[in-house]
């Protein structure tokens, strides 16, 4: 048999069993949003624009996706390359691919004995408040933090294109009460931290020196607290165009097939949209309206684990749901560990002040304390993905934290996939035919039929290998058996 005719043989069996497709249609977007691919069909040839888009986006926003600089040179050759198909499905990744992109090293630097206000100011936000001095915080009193900037939330490009989803109508008006609560909470979780001076924040003349303390009193005092834990698509643009919103999800290769519809069809994998996870503190005085707040807190690529204000608006295709909710002493103790975490954090900053990305990915991404507490919470984790690397985390003062960590899976390197349950319970909607990002809704609704029925398949580095050998020895065992054939042929004349 000849070389050419062994090779087709070979791809003949191998392709139907790897070869990967992936079909977007710009159809059922939300109302006035477009693809990304479709702002850069339309502005990428605009002098100075793909550079101007991309730089804009190596400053980190303070929830999204990490863009490392593999990624983001990945993006120019795609715009570059006009291959819009894969810059709608960016970039389409695997978790160790990403882990490689990342190449999260550390510089083990050591932590200054007494850490200040200075020091800690890129980490975390503290407001009024310094970690130097003893201060009371009186919560019966108005906040006296001003209005929000609504100038601040958005920056011009070029061409019409702005970034930035600007004031959420509903929770912008809330910012000064807001702003003071995720300050006050910020300063209680670090009121333990080596050379920190006391601080007090009091309601109803009932003081509190830890978060958990204070959402306690809040509770007696007659007000409403709600402690979610909210879900979202990330959105690592935060574009418009020309007053339309730009769909940039960042997809991640699950490793998982979606069942082919047809026969004729191939199974690809499924592609899911990084989530963000975070933990949303909704006040409510029912006495006076003025005096709510909604405060979240999540770790951001901005590399700070704190409390912050939620007031800025949501593109409509990023979703959102409540996969869980805590009241009473359940939202206490929510408040603790979230304490925890913040201090951990800080922690984790001071020791290792020479982490890439302020310490993103290498000590988890926003998903790694919110899946660590529902675990401790509900006993399950239904969060992908999850990124922390525990090498790194074993300061003894932070050991309970750690001790959560620790519990949950680790997708950094990929060796086991995703379980279904993280893979669905990311999601921020449990209706599957309203997720509007185009070829998602129905690739999760046959994926998700298919695990109800155990009929789940996966694509991994060691099936393409099996793969790969099963279809070489295959045309070998079709090249040895026209050998034979001919030889009886030629036997016979």
């Amino acid at each position: 048999m000849k070389k050419s005719n062994l090779y087709r043989a070979a791809l003949f069996f191998l392709l139907p069993a790897v070869c990967t497709s992936y079909a977007f249609s710009p159809t059922g977007l939300p109302p006035n949003t477009i693809p990304l691919s479709q702002m850069m069909r339309e502005l990428s040839a605009q002098p100075g624009f793909t550079d101007a888009m991309l730089a804009e986006l190596s400053h980190a926003s303070r929830a999204g996706a990490l863009l490392t600089p593999a990624l983001l040179d990945t993006m120019r050759k795609l715009i570059l390359g006009r291959d819009w198909q894969g810059l709608d499905t960016f970039p389409g990744w695997t978790m160790p691919t990403i882990n490689r992109s990342v190449a999260a090293g550390s510089h083990l630097l050591p932590s200054p004995a007494k850490p200040t206000s200075q020091q800690l100011a890129p980490y975390i936000d503290l407001g009024h408040y310094a970690l130097e001095k003893s201060a009371t915080e009186d919560l019966d009193k108005p906040s006296n933090r001003p209005a929000l900037n609504t100038q601040s939330l958005t920056t011009n490009l070029a061409y019409g294109v702005t970034r930035g989803d600007g004031p959420d109508p509903r929770l912008a008006p809330l910012h000064s009460e807001s702003a003071r609560l995720a300050e006050v909470l910020n300063r209680l979780a670090i009121n333990t931290l080596d050379g920190a001076q006391p601080f007090t924040a009091t309601i109803a003349h009932r003081p509190a020196t830890t978060p958990q303390q204070l959402i306690a009193n809040l509770i007696a005092a007659g007000n409403s607290v709600t402690i979610a834990d909210a879900r979202f698509f990330a959105n690592f643009g935060h574009f418009h165009s020309n007053g339309r919103d730009v769909m940039m999800p960042f997809m991640i290769n699950t490793q998982i097939l979606v069942p082919a519809r047809h026969f004729w069809q191939r199974r690809h994998p499924l592609l899911e949209p990084v989530a963000h996870a975070e933990y949303e503190i909704i006040l409510t005085n029912p006495r006076d309206p003025t005096r709510n707040a909604d405060v979240t807190y999540y770790f951001g690529i901005d590399g700070k684990a704190e409390f912050r204000t939620n007031d800025q608006l949501n593109q409509p295709w990023v979703m959102g749901r409540h996969a869980h909710e805590y009241r009473g002493a359940e939202a206490v103790e929510v408040a603790r560990l979230t304490g925890l975490a913040v201090l951990l954090y800080v922690h984790e900053h001071l020791a290792h002040p020479g982490l890439p990305f302020g310490g993103y990915y290498a000590l988890g991404v926003c998903q790694d304390t919110v899946a660590a507490i529902e675990r401790k919470m509900t006993g399950a984790t239904t969060l992908f993905p999850i990124t922390r690397d525990m090498s790194l985390l074993t300061d003894p003062r932070d050991a309970e934290m750690n001790a959560l960590l620790a519990q949950i899976p680790d997708d950094r390197d990929g060796a086991k996939p995703p379980e279904p349950e993280r893979i669905f319970g990311s999601l921020p909607t449990t209706d599957l035919a309203a997720i509007t990002i185009p070829g998602l809704s129905e690739d999760f609704q046959h994926t998700y039929a298919a695990w109800q029925q155990g009929d789940l398949a996966r694509t991994t580095a060691r099936r393409n290998a099996m793969l790969f050998f099963a279809a070489i020895l295959l045309a070998l065992l079709y090249s040895r058996f026209s050998m034979r054939r001919r030889a009886r042929t030629a036997s016979r004349r």
